[in-house]
């Protein structure tokens, strides 16, 4: 018997029982399917952390360090760490320093937040986004021109969430009046006021030229490492330390974790496709069960066709077809339920959730169920096959 005779004698079975082989296959498509969505669900939270802080895989921040003896990273340090001869990995260096203000219009109420005196290119590092109006220039910049931009968080205690009223409107921070020239979105960090470096020193800080933090840029997300060596001995040779151990200050990568929170994430969502996997091993012993049913019912024509003359292989033959179209029909079923519900999910999920990124379909995740699928089918039906091909023909015709 040929291969594509067994295949036609398999699908005349797999139809007389059209019921039973739905029901058998209901096990491999929710299996199938619930992998592929899924997958397609971490996948799209892994591209939208990626897509969120991406700008982080660039930089280095450096802050000072604690406890007795440690020195202040300056406005020198800063200066340092941009020279393009000492530190040719470096792209950009931006100081921030900050600390506690109350933000408040003429008359009304405080609010409590924290002034970010910084530079013009601070909104570039960060890769954050104005709602309406600019961030201040280099000139403002250097004439220390009371001008400030403002997160979500102040604007809605103050103005009722209008930025449009914000804008061009003055607040009173500190004991300063300050023009509100610009307010940016929303992106967790919402209660902060941001001004030129030498305005907060001047007006609210109370002077002198240390910074809180620096932000280092590196040139290229795979320059980071050759840039973290400069930072270190930028700042080792500045500060007098000879024993990395003992420095005066912190210099972290932040795609180092970046990294920690995508293998997370990476690994969650290996543990929730492992639990998917669970219904496609439930649906393996489901055709199984199936399989054997089916020999036990067709007992006596497999006792027919070996007393006809029919071998070993074309019965074994036969049976592992049906288990391996079975299986794999409902991988199929699968595959086309995965694919759909994921697309729904990224043109709903998005107008649902605003924030919750939408699922992303993975190639290897389809072909990876079909094949998982086509083997349970085999593996599923692999003891019922031998144990119909090696029936003994008298005994077969005695069955009852």
């Amino acid at each position: 018997m040929t291969v594509w005779e067994a295949a036609r004698l398999a699908m005349r079975g797999l139809r007389a029982n059209k019921l039973r082989s739905g029901l058998t296959t209901l096990g491999i498509i929710i299996g199938v399917a619930a992998v592929i969505v899924l997958v397609a669900l971490g996948n799209g939270i892994q591209r939208g952390f990626t897509d969120s802080f991406g700008a982080l895989a660039t930089q280095i921040s450096v802050t000072a360090g604690q406890g007795d003896g440690a020195r202040d990273i300056t406005d020198a340090d800063v200066e340092a760490l941009a020279d393009p001869l000492d530190a040719p990995d470096i792209a950009s260096a931006t100081p921030v320093s900050g600390g506690p203000v109350s933000v408040q219009l003429a008359g009304g109420t405080q609010y409590a937040s924290s002034v970010s005196g910084t530079t013009a290119a601070y909104l570039d590092v960060v890769d954050r986004d104005l709602v309406v109006g600019r961030m201040f220039d280099e000139t403002e910049a250097r004439g220390r021109a009371k001008v400030a931009v403002l997160a979500p968080g102040p604007v809605e205690d103050l103005f009722g969430g209008d930025a449009g009223a914000a804008l061009g409107s003055e607040v009173r921070i500190g004991r300063t009046t300050f023009r509100v020239i610009g307010v940016v979105a929303a992106t967790g960090q919402d209660d902060i006021v941001i001004m030129p470096i030498g305005t907060a020193r001047g007006s609210l800080l109370g002077g002198g030229d240390s910074v809180d933090n620096v932000i280092v840029v590196a040139r290229a997300p795979d320059a980071v490492p050759a840039a973290l060596t400069q930072v270190n001995a930028i700042l080792d040779d500045r500060h007098g330390v000879d024993d990395p151990a003992d420095r005066d200050y912190e210099a972290t990568a932040q795609q180092n974790l970046l990294d920690q929170v995508n293998q997370t994430l990476s690994f969650l969502t290996l543990f929730t496709v492992a639990v998917a996997a669970i219904s496609l091993i439930v649906g393996g012993i489901g055709v199984a069960n199936i399989m054997l049913v089916t020999v036990t019912e067709r007992t006596r024509e497999i006792g027919i066709r070996k007393a006809i003359g029919a071998r070993r292989r074309a019965i074994l033959q036969q049976f592992l077809l049906e288990s391996t179209f079975l299986a794999g029909f409902g991988g199929l079923v699968g595959i086309g339920l995965g694919i759909g519900i994921a697309t729904a999910g990224a043109l709903l999920l998005p107008q649902a959730i605003p924030d919750f990124p939408p699922p992303v379909v993975d190639p290897n995740s389809i072909v990876i169920s079909f094949v998982i699928s086509l083997l349970i089918g085999l593996v599923a039906g692999g003891y019922p096959a031998n144990r119909a091909a090696r029936l003994r023909p008298i005994e077969a015709l005695r069955f009852q």
